[in-house]
């Protein structure tokens, strides 16, 4: 059976967290929950793991995750400023010193003239974003596209962890 999550990834993000008694909050659009599963499945999750949200429109992500209504009306809730004010709500609704959020597409919408797959994530510590960027997807299943961001949210997010552990902070 293939690797879902990077699972060893996980586990050293848990570790990281640990070692400094802080925890991670999620919410998530695209991924349909898949991050909230990779990171129930470390060990422990609880120790470190507070929670995630799941908002897959408008009017979830404006009425849990306040996003500014306009904007998210503007771009059908997917750009990098809906990714920050998503990570940064799910800091404070779950009492979280970190938050990953993602929005974005895992299949064409040709209605809207989206081709090509692509998430915008935030990580944010303390309720300030530390990393916003964009990834890319290759013409993929919706299952492959969620996949992909998945893994590369995890990997993305180690790398801000230890760069952030290792400048002392």
């Amino acid at each position: 059976m293939p690797r879902i999550y990077d699972l060893k990834t996980v586990e050293k993000i848990k570790d990281y967290l640990l070692s400094r008694n802080e925890t991670l909050a999620l919410a998530e659009s695209v991924t349909s929950g898949h991050l909230q599963v990779a990171f129930s499945l470390a060990d422990n999750a609880t120790d470190f793991f507070q929670g995630g949200i799941t908002a897959y429109n408008l009017g979830q992500k404006c009425r849990h995750l306040h996003v500014e209504p306009i904007h998210a009306e503007s771009c059908n809730c997917v750009s990098e400023k809906i990714a920050i004010e998503m990570a940064i709500e799910a800091s404070r609704l779950f009492i979280s010193d970190w938050a990953i959020s993602v929005t974005g597409y895992a299949a064409p919408v040709p209605a809207l003239k989206i081709r090509k797959l692509f998430a915008y994530y935030a990580i944010c510590y303390q309720s300030k974003t530390i990393e916003s960027s964009i990834i890319h997807a290759r013409k993929l299943s919706v299952y492959d596209a969620q996949r992909l961001y998945v893994n590369t949210i995890i990997q993305n997010f180690a790398r801000v962890l230890g760069s952030w552990y290792n400048r002392g902070s």
